[in-house]
């Protein structure tokens, strides 16, 4: 067979294993069906694939977006991006490449062998340039006989790494990359091959990563080139994750104050459960005292707050209409105090004549009466219940 038709062969084999998707246009129906014939197992169309599981995807949104319309968690899907990834490849698989021993002694015979054996491989990428795989794959053989040589080289690296790019390789380039910058960490071409490679493979915001390291430490037209590609995927991305982060930050605050305002009405109705509607409520201790004022500030309540002893006339009068005022506003909290039981709460509340009332709202005094006066206490009460 013809020399050139063999390489032109081989290099269409190289295409079909980094790309099998070739194989389904339409023009290759006759080599799909030969191949077919021998047994071979041919990888499904991606595109026909990608629609079928964008159907399900779509199915699965709505049903998803249905189910959350009617949840409380609601559960954010995230849509697609939308890439340029047309020359996007999958990973090589082949083996890994034959890489150097970093505890060998270099000697200057062997350093020049290894400089004769770059020369020999930049050689063939030259007559390589019309990408035929056998001038390439030369190259890969001289430079790998350079790295085995003098595997001290992060140029080596990087060389070989930028043939495997060359080949479409990026797994290999990657790997060859990583040495050369773990040899050299400033290695400008090690992190321009590394975000090339990360390119083919469509891993944009690492490609980019590198690429902006490259170009810092020694920028080139083809680096820039590279980006023109790599930012617009890149951005997107990080567009995407923004856009998304901020929309599960909202929900954790939705989530967080549903939960506020749960735990506030479990805590009001604990407070509602410990007071008395229409009623009005004994006090015998300060302890006692609290709760109730508390519970009457966590419902917003006014509290009247009632000092009366059972040898005072005044408030033997004033207290049936005090009973009979709790009944006419059940939405206030009244408490009743003996000065004579309870001495630590009369005490508190520096008690010095019966009967007294005390106005409280939100644990705070408001207002007070002293004495059994009956057209000022419902006065008060009418007032300060109209207002809360």
């Amino acid at each position: 067979m013809d020399a050139v038709k063999l390489a032109e062969l081989k290099r269409f084999i190289s295409q079909c294993r980094s790309n099998p998707s070739i194989l389904h246009n339409p023009s290759l129906a006759f080599f799909k069906s030969y191949l077919q014939s021998l047994g071979a197992r041919i990888p499904p169309d991606p595109k026909t694939d990608k629609v079928r599981d964008d159907m399900e995807d779509t199915k699965e949104h709505i049903d998803t977006k249905k189910h959350d319309t009617l949840g409380e968690d609601d559960a954010i899907v995230e849509s697609d991006i939308e890439l340029d990834d047309s020359d996007v490849v999958e990973p090589d698989i082949d083996p890994p490449q034959k890489m150097g021993d970093p505890s060998v002694e270099v000697t200057e015979e062997m350093q020049d062998a290894a400089q004769a054996a770059k020369s020999r491989a930049m050689t063939a990428i030259f007559e390589g340039m019309a990408f035929s795989c056998c001038e390439l794959d030369e190259a890969i053989d001289h430079i790998t006989e350079a790295i085995i040589l003098n595997p001290k080289s992060a140029i080596f690296y990087a060389t070989r790494a930028s043939i495997f790019v060359k080949l479409k390789k990026p797994s290999a380039a990657i790997r060859d990359a990583n040495a050369a910058l773990e040899i050299n960490p400033d290695s400008a071409k090690g992190y321009k091959i590394r975000g090339m490679a990360r390119a083919i493979l469509g891993h944009w915001e690492d490609a980019a990563s590198d690429l902006h390291v490259a170009s810092k430490i020694d920028f080139d037209e083809e680096i820039g080139l590279v980006l023109k590609k790599v930012e617009p995927n890149a951005r997107k991305i990080e567009e995407h994750r923004r856009k998304y982060e901020r929309l599960r930050k909202a929900r954790e605050a939705r989530k967080a104050e549903r939960e506020r305002q749960r735990q506030s009405e479990a805590e009001a109705q604990e407070s509602l459960s410990a007071l008395k509607d229409g009623e009005v409520i004994g006090i015998h201790s300060v302890g006692e005292l609290e709760t109730k004022l508390n519970a009457a500030s966590k419902t917003s309540r006014l509290t009247i707050l009632y000092f009366t002893a059972t040898w005072c006339g005044p408030c033997r009068i004033i207290s049936p209409l005090y009973v009979n005022l709790a009944g006419k506003y059940p939405k206030v909290v009244f408490l009743k105090v003996d000065i004579d039981e309870a001495r630590d709460v009369a005490a508190r509340w520096n008690i010095s004549s019966v009967p007294t009332f005390f106005f409280i709202r939100n644990g705070k005094e408001i207002d007070k009466v002293v004495g059994a006066d009956k057209n000022a206490l419902e006065s008060k009460i009418a007032q300060y219940a109209g207002s809360a």
